[in-house]
C-alpha cells in the first residue's frame, strides 16, 4: 500500500478582528495606525546625555525587534544630546517630555521623529500649544499625548476622585482639542493604568470617541512575569477588538524582554508575521521524557532564527504525533526514543540522547531551503 503524506494544507493567516478606523501618522519611516501594521516600541532605561550607551541600547533593541524607541528627556544635557541620537538612531527616536516646555521645542529641532506630551505634568503647557502646534506642523513631527493614571491632572482627579477609565479618557480628549483648535491634527494618544481591566475601559471610550491611532500600554506593568501577563491579556482584550496601533510592554526588566513579549504578543494574534515558535506540551504522568528539559535546549539551539517555523516538542504518544505532524517539525517521544516529523511525515527515528541535535540539524536544513526559496518570512499579514 503506498502511504499518503498528511502534510498540513496551507491556511491563510487572518488578522483577529477588521482593524479600527484611525487616521494614520508617520513616526519616522514607521506608518501608526490607518491600517499600518501593529508596531512595538521600547523605552531606554539609560541617561539620554550618555549618547555612547543610549545608542548601544538603542542597537540592542533594533537587533531584537524593535520598531521605534522613546528617550528620557528631564535635563538640558539630555535635550543637547538629542540631535546626535535622533541622527545615529538605526530606527525612529521619541523624545519624552515632562514638566519643561522647552524641552519639546529642543526635541522637535534635534530631529526627533516624534515627541511625548504628559498633559498631567506640564502645568503651562496648554499656554504654549499654539507655539507648539506651529514647530511640529513645520518640521513634520506627530505629537504623542501620553495621559498617565499615576499623573492625572489635578482638576480632573478633583472631579472623578481617582484616575477611572472617563478620567483617562476625558483628559486626552481634552489635550487633543487645545491642538485642534491650531488645525494640528498629527496626534496619537495613550490612557495608561496599571489595572488592565481600567486601562481597557479607557482605551475602548477613547477608541469610540476619536480616530487618532493609539499606543497601548499598561503602565508600571511590574516585573517580567506579572508584567507579561498583564499586558497581553490587555493587549490581547483590546487587539481582539481592532483597537490599537502601537504597543509598549511595561515591564521592570530589560528593555529587550519587552520587545521579545510584545512581538510574542502579536505574532500569537496574527498581527505579526511569525518566526520561530516553539510548541511543546506541558508534560504529565503520561510522559517519558523530561519535555521541560528538551523544550528548554531546543529553544536556545534556535534562538535568533528568522525564518516562519513552527517546531513541536512533544513528550507522549496521545497527543504527541498528532501535534508533531501539525508542525513545520516535530518530535514525538517515549520508550527512549523519537520519531522526527517534517512536513506532516515522519522522516527518521533517533535515541532520546540525539533529539535535541536531530531536531537543530533539520531545522537548520530546513531554514536553508526555505531561504533558498525565498521564504524567509510568513506571507504578509492583510489589515483590513
Amino acid at each position: 500500500m503506498t502511504a499518503i503524506p498528511l502534510g498540513l494544507p496551507e491556511v491563510p493567516v487572518r488578522p483577529i478582528a477588521e482593524r479600527r478606523v484611525s487616521r494614520r501618522i508617520q513616526v519616522g519611516p514607521v506608518a501608526v495606525g490607518g491600517g499600518a501594521p501593529v508596531s512595538v516600541q521600547s523605552m531606554t532605561t539609560t541617561r539620554t546625555s550618555d549618547i555612547g550607551a543610549t545608542l548601544q541600547q538603542i542597537a540592542e533593541l533594533t537587533a531584537a525587534g524593535c520598531q521605534i524607541v522613546r528617550v528620557a528627556c528631564p535635563t538640558q544635557d539630555d535635550a543637547d544630546a538629542l540631535p546626535v541620537i535622533a541622527r545615529k538612531s538605526q530606527i525612529p527616536v521619541i523624545a519624552d517630555i515632562h514638566f519643561q516646555p522647552k524641552y519639546v521645542f529642543a526635541a522637535i529641532e534635534a530631529g526627533c521623529a516624534a515627541v511625548r506630551v504628559n498633559p498631567g505634568n506640564i502645568k503651562k503647557f496648554d499656554d504654549q500649544v499654539k507655539e507648539i502646534a506651529k514647530a511640529a506642523r513645520d518640521h513634520g513631527t506627530p505629537i504623542r499625548i501620553g495621559v498617565n493614571a499615576g499623573s492625572l491632572d489635578r482638576r480632573l482627579l478633583q472631579k472623578y476622585g481617582r484616575a477611572t477609565p472617563e478620567a483617562l479618557a476625558e483628559s486626552a480628549l481634552w489635550e487633543a482639542s487645545l491642538f485642534e483648535e491650531h488645525d494640528f491634527r498629527d496626534i496619537k494618544i495613550s490612557v495608561k493604568h496599571n489595572d488592565p481591566v481600567v486601562m481597557v475601559e479607557a482605551y475602548r471610550q477613547l477608541a469610540a470617541q476619536c480616530d487618532y491611532p493609539l499606543h497601548l500600554g499598561v503602565t508600571e506593568a511590574g516585573p517580567a512575569f506579572q508584567g507579561t501577563i498583564k499586558s497581553a491579556v490587555a493587549f490581547g482584550a483590546l487587539l481582539s477588538q481592532g483597537i490599537g496601533d502601537t504597543i509598549r510592554v511595561s515591564l521592570s526588566a530589560p528593555p529587550v524582554e519587552e520587545i521579545k513579549v510584545g512581538i510574542q504578543i502579536l505574532q500569537s494574534l496574527g498581527l505579526r508575521e511569525r518566526r520561530l515558535e516553539i510548541v511543546s506540551c506541558p508534560s504529565c504522568g503520561r510522559a517519558q521524557v523530561d519535555v521541560y528539559k528538551l523544550a528548554e535546549e531546543v529553544t536556545a539551539g534556535l534562538e535568533g532564527m528568522e525564518v516562519p517555523l513552527r517546531v513541536a516538542v512533544m513528550g507522549c504518544v496521545v497527543n504527541g504525533p498528532g501535534e508533531a505532524r501539525e508542525a513545520d517539525l516535530g518530535v514525538a517521544s517515549g520508550n527512549g526514543k523519537g520519531q522526527i516529523f517534517v512536513k506532516g511525515e515522519v522522516v527518521k527515528t533517533v535515541p532520546e540522547s540525539k533529539i535535541v541535535e536531530t531536531l537543530i540539524e533539520e531545522a537548520m536544513r530546513i531554514a536553508e531551503q526555505m531561504e533558498k526559496d525565498g521564504a524567509s518570512g510568513a506571507p504578509a499579514v492583510t489589515v483590513s
